[in-house]
């Protein structure tokens, strides 16, 4: 049985990806005389497909998807990631091979190229989507990867608990070792010393330490016990609480250190969210041009003061930036922030909530800020990459300074003109108590959920619920 995520299980998949793109193109030429016919194209009974093209196209797509990380099991645990690369290297491919056709094979008609993707995209995409159900429903734990976690502290559970969220990855968490006994629920299989004889009788292939920082002592000696052993050892510093989102183990000159302030994003999709960033938002600015120079002139004569208001704001990774809105206020607003904070009786913290009767609110920023419309110069920041279209909103850096360290982790991707908080509340929430909504967007990114967000974004705006 193939195990999911191991090397034969990669090249079991490059096969079938070669293998379904083959029959795409055959049932591309099969179903050709049934599709619309153009003027320009070559007639259907003149085609004669060459058959070095079924060589070279799935050689192409193949290699694509292997350039693109799509059998890379780090980048594909999360079906939104791997739907996500696939689509990308479908791109990719079809491009290449489109200039590969365009120079050597023209009767290769493009409406015959496009059933081609179509049918090979949906083969593709189906085979895995099937494949993940299965495994879901019948996987088998006796024939996937047996780990031990040396350690039932905090650490170890953690481990344990994202092991259980993906035991569909090919991981049977098999027990724990811990020298106290009594950690209920979990299921200690003996003490750190009897590592060696835990994982002859239960077949350990993978061993986790995942001791605390006072325990690190023994690492060694319980490594040189297991050295003649068939396992993998592993180990999980105690320091991953004080990351910033996720913790990696990067080679920073040569040398392995662990890097606290992981970004969230890969590079994949960092790169199709900026794409997408200047793509959407150039169009945007283009189309708003009109309403930009309306709204100037208003402000000019509803009140004194510049048009747009620069506020230092705190973007992705704590880094600040002077984010741009319409004026809608008073040109000394910052001089009574007093009139709209509150002390949390708690902790006594600056509780900062927006109110509808801010007596700082111009007459024309009232109805700016209603219909969002201040908003709009944030385009600039998307263009200049300060911010995003969608992502956490960017704070105020007195606010930040007052947060625990788990809110931090909402600046770990790129601030947002709008967000997942925005379109399930806005300013009804205190902007302490929207953390939860932008960790949530953080832990759950796809560029799907950014999409999802913009399109529903107009909807949450004219509704104004919460817009003050």
């Amino acid at each position: 049985m193939l195990r999911r995520f191991s090397i034969n299980f990669a090249i079991f998949s490059m096969v079938a990806d070669a293998s379904l793109t083959i029959l795409a193109l055959y049932l591309a030429v099969l179903v050709r005389p049934f599709l619309p016919q153009f003027p320009y194209l070559v007639p259907v009974d003149q085609i004669t497909l060459s058959k070095t093209l079924y060589i070279i196209i799935p050689i192409v797509w193949v290699l694509t998807f292997l350039l693109s990380s799509v059998y890379d099991p780090k980048r594909i645990y999360k079906v939104t990631d791997e739907v996500q690369a696939i689509v990308i290297a479908e791109a990719i491919a079809a491009l290449v091979c489109a200039g590969i056709l365009y120079l050597g094979f023209r009767e290769f008609s493009r409406w015959l190229f496009a059933t081609f993707v179509f049918f090979n995209t949906a083969f593709i995409l189906g085979w895995r989507v099937l494949l993940r159900a299965s495994f879901r429903l019948w996987h088998q734990p006796s024939r996937e990867r047996r780990v031990l976690i040396v350690g039932a502290g905090k650490t170890g559970r953690s481990v344990g608990s994202l092991m259980q969220n993906y035991d569909w990855a090919g991981l049977n968490l098999v027990g724990y070792l811990d020298d106290d006994h009594k950690k209920n629920g979990l299921p200690i299989l003996g003490t750190v010393a009897s590592v060696r004889d835990v994982v002859e009788q239960h077949q350990i292939e993978d061993v986790v330490v995942a001791l605390p920082q006072r325990a690190y002592g023994q690492i060694n000696k319980l490594t040189i016990t297991l050295h003649d052993l068939p396992v993998h050892v592993r180990v999980v510093p105690d320091y991953f609480s004080l990351a910033l989102y996720r913790a990696s183990v990067d080679d920073f000159g040569g040398i392995p250190m662990i890097n606290l302030r992981d970004p969230a994003l890969n590079d994949v999709q960092r790169l199709v969210k900026r794409l997408f960033d200047l793509a959407v938002g150039s169009l945007s600015f283009f189309m708003l041009s009109p309403i930009f120079l309306i709204i100037s002139l208003l402000i000019k004569i509803d009140s004194k003061g510049p048009v747009i208001f620069r506020q230092e704001r705190v973007g992705e990774n704590g880094r600040t930036f002077n984010m741009f809105k319409f004026r809608t206020m008073v040109p000394d607003a910052d001089s009574h922030r007093e009139e709209i904070t509150e002390i949390n009786p708690h902790n006594g913290r600056i509780l900062f909530k927006k109110r509808r009767d801010d007596p700082r609110i111009t007459r024309l920023g009232g109805f700016l800020r209603r219909t969002s419309l201040d908003e709009l110069p944030q385009l600039f920041n998307v263009l200049l990459g300060d911010m995003s279209l969608v992502g956490p909103r960017p704070e105020l850096p007195w606010l930040v300074e007052q947060y625990d360290l788990w809110q931090r982790k909402r600046f770990a991707v790129p601030q947002g003109m709008t967000g997942w908080w925005q379109v399930n509340g806005r300013s009804d929430k205190p902007l302490h108590l929207h953390t939860e909504d932008d960790l949530y967007y953080v832990q759950n990114y796809s560029i799907w959920m950014d999409i999802y967000i913009l399109l529903k974004t107009p909807w949450v705006v004219l509704r104004g619920k919460g817009a003050y």
